[in-house]
Formats: structure tokens, sequence, C-alpha cells
């Protein structure tokens, strides 16, 4: 028997891709640096994230922000462009179409959870009071995932078994691997349909959230 569902944030529940974009457009035209374009912010901001994944996502963005401008000698501008970046993009940091609804559906049967290794705050990204449970990592030393310790907190919060958990999310490593380590049931979500990267399967695959209230019924 299912008795909770959990879901991973960034472009799961939450868009962020878009709102990450907004947010570089925006800190471009601010900043007016020619050689600066969005295309060197992005790829800098994409490395920092493969180089030091260990740490808090915003940091993560402000020390790629400070390389990038160091490569104009504007580092010294980097709290300026960071506040810049952060306020646009919350702004614009807003669940994807009929994810609301879908959780407004899900919490007549279950308890729903909310587990992320980024910096989405339900409340600055349209979600809110959704939730019965909210679980961040780096605080209160809670690991990252894929480090056990973050599952391991999530099950505590859910206050169940973890075969009564499902989790849901995007990553085929942090949310489909890291939590069928602890017995928890998975559900990828796979917008583009590609194949399963590794040998463990998950639960369920899924191209769209509306899609998961007819999986989790024949779960019960």
């Amino acid at each position: 028997m299912i008795a909770t569902v959990a879901f991973d944030a960034d472009q799961t529940l939450v868009d962020t891709t878009h709102a990450v974009e907004t947010a570089l457009t925006a800190v471009v035209a601010a900043v007016g640096e020619p050689s600066l374009t969005f295309e060197v912010f992005s790829q800098d901001g994409a490395d920092f994230w493969r180089r030091m994944p260990e740490l808090p996502a915003a940091e993560i963005r402000r020390a790629a922000l400070r390389h990038t401008l160091s490569r104009a000698g504007r580092e010294a501008e980097v709290e300026r462009v960071a506040e810049l970046f952060f306020e646009t993009r919350y702004a614009h940091s807003r669940p994807f179409p009929g994810v609301v609804e879908v959780l407004g559906k899900l919490r007549t049967d279950f308890r729903v959870g909310y587990a992320t290794n980024g910096n989405s705050m339900t409340e600055r990204c349209g979600l809110g009071g959704a939730f019965d449970f909210e679980l961040y990592a780096l605080i209160d030393g809670v690991p990252k995932k894929p480090a056990g310790a973050f599952y391991e907190r999530m099950i505590e919060l859910a206050g169940c078994a973890p075969s009564e958990i499902v989790y849901v999310g995007d990553s085929y490593e942090h949310d489909v691997v890291g939590p069928a380590g602890f017995g928890i049931r998975t559900v990828w979500l796979n917008p583009l349909g590609e194949p399963v990267p590794g040998r463990l399967r998950p639960d369920a695959v899924i191209e769209n959230l509306s899609q998961l209230p007819r999986i989790l019924a024949g779960w019960r």
C-alpha cells in the first residue's frame, strides 16, 4: 500500500530551465559586456555544476557568475549580478502546467512530500502550502542526493515504511537509483522518452505528471 508520494523539485515540479534562462538574459543585459554572452554565462554555469555538485546551489551559481565576470575583469560586480540573477530566477520560478492540479488530487489519498537538492523553496515557486513535509539538502546536516542520508531523512519525514513511499523525479541517478536502494518505489519522469540509462529499471516511467495518479491507483 502506498501512503506517501514525494517529489523532486527542479524540472520535475518547477520549471527551473525557463527561470534560469530568463535570469541569465537579465544578467547579460545588465552587464552589457559584448564578450560575456548568454552562451558564455550558460556554459560556465553548467561547468561549475559539474565541478562542485556537493555545494549549495546558490554557492555554485555565485561561483559560476564570478568566473564569467572575471573573463572581462569584472568579478568585483559579482554580488550585484548575483542579486539580480536570484531575484529574476525566483520571480520566474513556477510549477509546470498541471502540477498544482495533480498535487491536489494526490493529497486526497496520500501524504505528499517535497524533497530536493536545489534551492527552489516552495513558497518562492508558487507551491507554498502544497506539501505535508519539505526536505532541502544541506539544511540541518542533510547531504545532497544521492547520499543515503538524504533518503533516510525523507523516510523519517514520510512517517511510514520505505515500501509505502513513492519518489518521483527526473534524474535517473538521484531519483531512481538512490531511493530504490532503500526500498522506495520510483517513478522516473522522462518527458523526452529516453532509454533507461542503467540496469536498474524504475517501477514506472512517465512523460507527464498527469499520468501519475493512474499509476498510483494501480499500486494501492
